[in-house]
């Protein structure tokens, strides 16, 4: 049950951002920027960014939907879950490997991200904005995985829920729908 009252019919973050909808709207430019915007990472590198970030700090509810996300964007299942279970063996670039080693360095502390790691991205290709938005997209579901489960967020557990919400995020991107989300409330 969450901390404080949130609508019933939005789980997850969508309800805690409904709660504070001032505070919201730059949250999810950020996001919208980071994950759908333009970048030479393909939007699915940038949903397994936030999929291992969200593992690792064991928000269920985020790693599920950002799970589904890049399974959806990748057309498959196997990658995510490798990426969170087995990076190194992993089906993505030797870049992608070390710049998902960053993301979860941030995840435990920004002070562990070393100039050695860095230089070894840079070596394997990955640019100066490559490597920024690994460390922002981090931080940034760092800040989403502690607000859903700092306010205990409902996490629904049906996977049908989290295949709608990822084709959601996928489709229509991170920015709230113009006419809100009551066409969700089912009540």
């Amino acid at each position: 049950m969450p901390h404080i009252p949130l609508p019933q019919h939005l789980p997850g973050i969508t309800g805690l951002l409904e709660y504070r909808l001032d505070t919201a709207l730059p949250i999810r430019e950020l996001t919208q920027i980071l994950l759908r915007g333009d970048s030479t990472l393909t939007q699915a590198e940038r949903e397994l960014i936030a999929t291992v970030v969200s593992h690792g700090n064991e928000c269920k509810f985020c790693t599920t939907a950002h799970t589904a996300a890049a399974d959806l964007l990748l057309g498959e299942t196997t990658t995510a879950q490798q990426v969170k279970t087995n990076p190194d063996q992993a089906p993505v670039s030797d870049k992608m490997k070390v710049l998902l080693e960053i993301a979860r360095r941030v995840q435990k502390s920004g002070r562990n991200v070393t100039t050695e790691l860095i230089e070894q991205a840079k070596s394997l290709g990955a640019t100066d904005r490559e490597i920024h938005d690994t460390v922002l997209i981090a931080a940034l579901f760092c800040l989403y995985n502690k607000y859903v489960d700092g306010l205990a967020s409902v996490t629904p557990s049906d996977p049908g829920y989290y295949a709608t919400l990822a084709d959601r995020i996928v489709n229509q991107g991170y920015l709230r729908p113009q006419k809100g989300f009551d066409h969700l409330n089912k009540q």
